[in-house]
């Protein structure tokens, strides 16, 4: 059964909290030198009946969105591809140019999924997480597959 997706509500913001505390070690998170609290920002949910599946949070400027978090709690189930595409919607409806996100070097699960979706690297931006860990320094040296986190790596889609 595929998940329902809804815009963020106040009913699942302590969720998002919860959620980002636990995969980003921390209330906030931090893109290209900036921070980012997802909880307060708008976003969508994907529910498999009363259950959270996923959450993605987003934010708009000049004529741009940009998207902050996605995360599917249930791999294999298109539950990103289905957030995404709310989001890819919602930026169409507020006719922005593009939908543009930054992720970091050793996420190369998240590369593919963005990249399989239609976007395409834009810019890598060599040695910035030591910036971005001045900021939060509870950003881990080390990432997935054991790879030094170093990198940030934004992507776009124009829409």
């Amino acid at each position: 059964m595929n998940p329902s997706i809804e815009p963020l509500s106040d009913k699942y913001r302590n969720c998002v909290k919860e959620r980002t505390n636990e995969v980003f070690g921390g209330t906030f998170v931090v893109s290209r030198g900036v921070s980012h609290e997802p909880a307060s920002l708008p976003g969508f949910v994907a529910l498999s009946g009363k259950e959270v599946v996923g959450l993605a949070t987003y934010q708009f400027a000049n004529n741009e969105c940009e998207l902050v978090t996605i995360d599917a709690l249930i791999q294999g189930r298109a539950i990103g591809s289905q957030l995404l595409r709310a989001v890819e919607d919602v930026a169409i409806a507020s006719n922005c140019q593009r939908l543009w996100l930054v992720t970091t070097n050793d996420n190369v699960d998240a590369l593919r999924f963005y990249e399989k979706s239609g976007y395409r690297i834009k810019q890598v931006y060599m040695g910035s997480i030591a910036k971005s860990r001045i900021i939060k320094p509870s950003i881990p040296e080390i990432g997935n597959y054991g790879i030094p986190i170093r990198d940030e790596i934004e992507l776009e889609k124009i829409l």
